[in-house]
């Protein structure tokens, strides 16, 4: 469910914008089956009865990091944020690899007023996700309150500063029903239900958890075109040449191939082929030094009992010493299963074709 979000007199520029379903999650589809009853009961207005079947499937498997996420939409949309919040804290305690859950975090937080919890959320969930576009867009939202906040607090100190009116004007233009039109509020547009594969596309629901929704509808089926009236016969023209196939370059099977030596020494959690993967000038995500990096890296690799990392769809293009590696990559570990398109960005060293930015999703 989405709507627009109004967080009455503090109302945000524009809604932050909360995830129904961690979508990018595997889950089979006896899983999903459950996940969606809860879902339409949610939709529903059920509350009690979702609560009650998520505790009930909870009790077998307490760790589902799926349902988990969905008893923290119940409690929000129940008016429970403090329990949503506990909730979500926890998954970020035991799935520090999903955003999603950091993200809904801050939408709690801002709804109470705690603006510097949900830029510390938000920022976790980019330093998760670098390419996390929600994230991003809420963090502007919540830069925008704590810069409205601080220009009211120096006028406040200082009535006599004239630079401080217009600033503080600037920002509360974002904070008008006229600024808020511009950007439409969606009614309650439903986000297909989870998915082995496709992940869903967040809507900008309301300060509460919105939920996700029923799957589109299948497109009509196309009417048969009426036969062409006949023609005089005339020369067969002559048959085309079948297209010659792409010839995949020397360079490309060298990316291929360290793209997949990347993500073998991952699964296998060799660290010192893992690292090496990354060249000197890799862009480390939330301007971390190249150390803090590593050992982050380092803890959450070494840490997991059994990891499986499959490339698929794997597309190269290479140009001079450049290189952009796009796949889907299917993670597996411990209990956890994701799957999200990934975007490797490598440059050649000497031999060698290493990675300087990664980034998921588009």
């Amino acid at each position: 469910m989405s709507k627009s979000a109004n967080l009455s007199n503090q109302a945000l520029p524009t809604a932050l914008r909360l995830l129904a379903l961690v979508a990018a999650l595997c889950v089979p589809p006896a899983h999903a089956d459950d996940y969606s009853e809860v879902n339409t009961l949610v939709r529903a207005g059920q509350l009690t009865e979702a609560m009650a079947k998520a505790d009930k499937y909870l009790a077998a498997k307490p760790r589902d990091p799926q349902m988990r996420f969905i008893k923290g939409v119940i409690q929000t949309e129940a008016g429970k944020p403090n329990d949503a919040i506990t909730t979500f804290t926890k998954i970020t305690q035991d799935y520090p690899e999903l955003p999603e859950p950091y993200n809904n975090l801050a939408v709690l937080y801002a709804g109470q007023n705690q603006f510097d919890k949900a830029r510390a959320a938000l920022e976790m969930a980019i330093r998760t996700n670098p390419s996390y576009a929600t994230a991003h867009e809420n963090l502007g939202d919540v830069y925008a309150k704590l810069a409205s906040q601080a220009y009211s607090k120096a006028l406040q100190l200082d009535g006599g500063n004239s630079a401080v009116p217009p600033k503080l004007a600037l920002i509360r233009t974002l904070f008008t029903p006229e600024a808020k039109a511009q950007k439409p509020a969606a009614a309650t547009p439903a986000a297909p239900a989870v998915t082995a594969q496709a992940p869903a596309a967040p809507a900008k629901p309301a300060a509460a958890t919105p939920t996700p929704a029923a799957p589109a509808a299948p497109a009509p089926a196309v009417p048969t075109p009426a036969a062409p009236a006949p023609v005089a016969p005339s020369a067969p023209a002559a048959s085309p040449a079948p297209a010659a196939a792409t010839p995949v370059s020397a360079a490309e099977k060298e990316v291929e191939a360290a793209v997949r030596a990347w993500a073998s020494a991952w699964a296998n959690k060799d660290m010192t082929a893992y690292l090496a993967a990354y060249g000197k000038d890799f862009d480390t995500p939330g301007n971390q030094s190249r150390k803090a990096w590593e050992e982050e890296r380092r803890s959450r690799i070494v840490g997991k009992s059994k990891i499986s990392v499959k490339i698929n769809n794997l597309a190269v293009d290479v140009k001079g010493s450049k290189a952009t590696a796009k796949f889907r990559q299917d993670y597996s570990a411990d209990a956890l299963n994701i799957s999200s398109r990934k975007t490797l960005d490598m440059a050649r060293a000497g031999e060698r074709w290493l990675i300087v930015r990664e980034s998921t999703g588009g």
